[in-house]
């Protein structure tokens, strides 16, 4: 699904304080696209508008057929069939005593019949990297890196063609990353899913990422492919985002050796190009 926002402002309930600031996307079906930005840029509340959680104050967002701006003629239900979101905290986001029945919820709620639930969340486990085992612990009781594959294995169950995944990989350890980011190439390049991705994370964003966002105090102050932006580092500096190391060492690289080889996604495939340059 193709997705526009068209100037989004927001603001709190007491109107005091202007969140957004009139924000504007376009988002081309089956992208990763990634929003990045200081703690209280406003990621997080865009993100919420993807799915209705929260409205625009003005504005209004296009997904697909969907129209949010405000409750009137949203089919919320029908929204979030096609558009699913994970919570930065997942805890926040179980409603059941186990595993199964988390799973099982948005698939009852949508009248599947039973043998469909039943394939649907052993497939929907093992895609994530958990097993049959898991099904009847409470989701709480287990590790973040497990609650957070619980809580993304409970928005793929739907197979929604949005996902919007807020700081998805906090709590992973390397082997976890890796599979994670594996996951989303697969979604992405296999069913043709539309992601939505905001994270601290920019060494993962610029792994697995189309195109990039980075607001500043409610605005886009910068957007364009990961290498046109990750390259500004001192425009990131100005709005709390660090460059990937990969591209602040290829631009000292450039600087210090006048050697201009332009960005690569992993560090190996770079210090292959300066060893062919210099060689």
């Amino acid at each position: 699904m193709e997705i526009k926002v068209e100037n989004v402002k927001y603001k709190y309930h007491d109107g005091q304080n202007d969140v957004l600031k009139g924000i504007n996307m376009q988002i081309e079906e089956g992208k990763i696209v990634a929003v990045v930005g200081r703690s209280g840029s406003g990621k997080t509340t865009l993100l919420e508008m993807f799915n209705a959680l929260r409205y625009p104050t003005s504005g209004k967002i296009k997904i697909g057929e969907f129209e949010i701006s405000n409750r009137k003629n949203l089919s919320i239900e029908k929204l979030r069939f096609y558009v699913g979101i994970l919570f930065q905290f997942p805890e926040d986001q179980f409603l059941s005593l186990t595993v199964r029945e988390e799973l099982e919820l948005p698939l009852r709620f949508y009248n599947y019949n039973y043998q469909k639930i039943t394939d649907r969340v052993r497939d929907v486990l093992h895609m994530v990297g958990l097993d049959e085992s898991y099904l009847d612990k409470n989701p709480l009781t287990l590790s973040n890196g497990e609650m957070r594959k619980i809580a993304l294995a409970s928005i793929l169950i739907l197979n929604p063609s949005v996902l919007v995944l807020d700081e998805p990989t906090i709590g992973f350890d390397f082997e976890n990353e890796k599979s994670f980011i594996s996951l989303i190439r697969l979604l992405k390049i296999r069913y043709k899913k539309t992601i939505i991705i905001a994270s601290h994370d920019t060494e993962l964003i610029h792994k697995i990422a189309d195109y990039v966002y980075v607001l500043k105090d409610g605005k886009v102050y910068l957007e364009g492919n990961k290498y046109d932006v990750f390259k500004e580092e001192e425009k990131l500096k100005k709005c709390g985002v660090k460059a990937p190391k990969i591209i602040t060492f290829s631009n000292k690289v450039l600087e210090q050796k006048k050697i201009k080889i332009g960005y690569r996604d992993d560090m190996n495939d770079l210090i292959k190009d300066i060893y062919r340059y210099v060689r």
